[in-house]
């Protein structure tokens, strides 16, 4: 195990129960996750295999930091590679995404050519010109092609790895978070579109956030305002058994908890003009499972969340900007064949999401808000983590603890050797 930095900060005890600031602001721990979260021995995502149905298609990304190409091959297997030319260093591909006819990938600097795979199958003017110049006799392709990152999928969720050792996908997700992706992507789905959110905040906020709870009730005043989401709802926080920096919430349609004035009457705040809306319908559930569960919000570390709001389906991907600028991509789905009526309903529920959506648009602003705050923060100084104590233990009501934010810190300690 390799030894902390000198310069990492030191959590106060054992526990998780205080969370350094450091962490949020420190340049070398943002160094420090970059090789040993990113590049390390974890599983990141790289999209959805229907972003990429034909050989030749690709579509460009960031594992951490470093960019990154998810790729078709001709035999319709997916491949990750370093974008980066193993010539001079430049980007191969420049676009957000597009599709190569040939199935070569061309450097524009230099015009270095590469297959699908990262493989280099290319190099101009190779044995020189004219007897002069070139590359040495020596000169062996097969040892220039492009950095390749294992990948595996489950369901339509394309996963990628820099480690040749990092454990099996299946392992590494376990069976209680295998079971929730497969019951949202068990059937063909359609990509219906993205969004792309900055946030001037520390990416480990937003991860926390997803994490967090009970602020859905108090900061999204469109949840309590229109009953989406009661305190007292039946619900649900599972972590995963085997790596518990993986949890999932599910919050259940109907049940216990009340009718929407019962929380207002006892301080809770809501919008104004609570008592209508333009179109209902923006707010309405169909039940696509048939289980009852309205809400499914699925963090998978280190960068992705699988989401259920109502009947809006989605990913967000967690992409780190820099120490303190984060993007999140959101990718909207539905499944093909399901009637126009539902698919009408399905782009309507978007509404409810997304970086201006009726009940998220506040998360970008409560990362940049902390990380305001944290602006000349003292040596030393952490957050108070310890509602529900020292626990990550799973809930069978989600509420006043904060379980799977320190399941989080838990499992970002193990990889961070901190």
């Amino acid at each position: 195990m390799n030894a902390p930095h000198a310069s990492s900060p030191v959590w106060p005890h054992s526990a998780v129960t205080q969370v350094p600031y450091a962490l949020y602001t420190d340049p070398a721990v943002y160094a420090l996750e970059q090789e040993r979260l990113f590049r390390g021995p974890t599983w990141n995502f790289l999209g959805l295999a229907e972003e990429v149905p034909n050989a030749g298609d690709f579509k460009t990304n960031l594992v951490g930091d470093t960019p990154v190409v998810l790729s078709r091959d001709v035999d319709g297997s997916l491949h990750a590679w370093v974008n980066r030319c193993a010539h001079r260093g430049a980007l191969v591909c420049r676009e957000l995404r597009g599709h190569s006819a040939s199935g070569t990938h061309t450097c524009v600097y230099h015009q270095w050519a590469y297959d699908n795979r990262g493989q280099l199958v290319g190099v101009p003017f190779r044995k020189g010109l004219g007897g002069k110049g070139g590359y040495p006799a020596d000169f062996d392709m097969a040892k220039h092609g492009l950095q390749r990152l294992r990948v595996e999928c489950i369901e339509s969720m394309v996963f990628a790895t820099f480690d040749d050792q990092a454990e099996p996908l299946h392992d590494y997700l376990g069976p209680v978070m295998l079971a929730n992706i497969r019951r949202v992507l068990g059937r063909p789905i359609e990509v219906l579109g993205t969004a792309r959110q900055h946030m001037r905040g520390n990416w480990k906020l937003y991860a926390e956030n997803t994490r967090d709870s009970y602020h859905g009730a108090l900061l999204h005043l469109f949840y309590p305002t229109f009953g989406i989401y009661r305190p007292a709802q039946d619900s649900a926080a599972v972590m995963d058994q085997g790596h518990r920096f993986h949890n999932l919430f599910q919050i259940m349609t109907s049940g216990a908890g009340g009718d929407v004035s019962e929380y207002q009457n006892k301080g809770m705040r809501a919008m104004p003009a609570a008592d209508s809306l333009a179109d209902s319908r923006v707010i309405e559930f169909k039940d696509d499972y048939a289980d009852g569960i309205s809400l499914t919000i699925q963090s998978l570390f280190p960068n992705v969340v699988l989401q259920q709001i109502q009947n809006t389906l989605a990913t967000r991907q967690i992409v780190t900007r820099g120490i303190a600028d984060t993007e999140v991509v959101w990718t909207f789905f539905g499944y093909a064949g399901e009637s126009a009526e539902m698919r009408a309903h399905r782009l309507r529920n978007i509404n409810l999401v997304g970086p201006a959506g009726f009940i998220s648009m506040e998360d970008g602003e409560a990362v940049e808000v902390v990380q305001q705050g944290l602006a000349g923060v003292e040596a030393g100084a952490a957050s108070v983590l310890s509602m529900g104590g020292d626990s990550d233990a799973d809930l069978d009501r989600l509420g006043m603890d904060e379980n799977s934010i320190r399941g989080f810190w838990r499992g970002y300690r193990q990889f961070m050797q901190l």
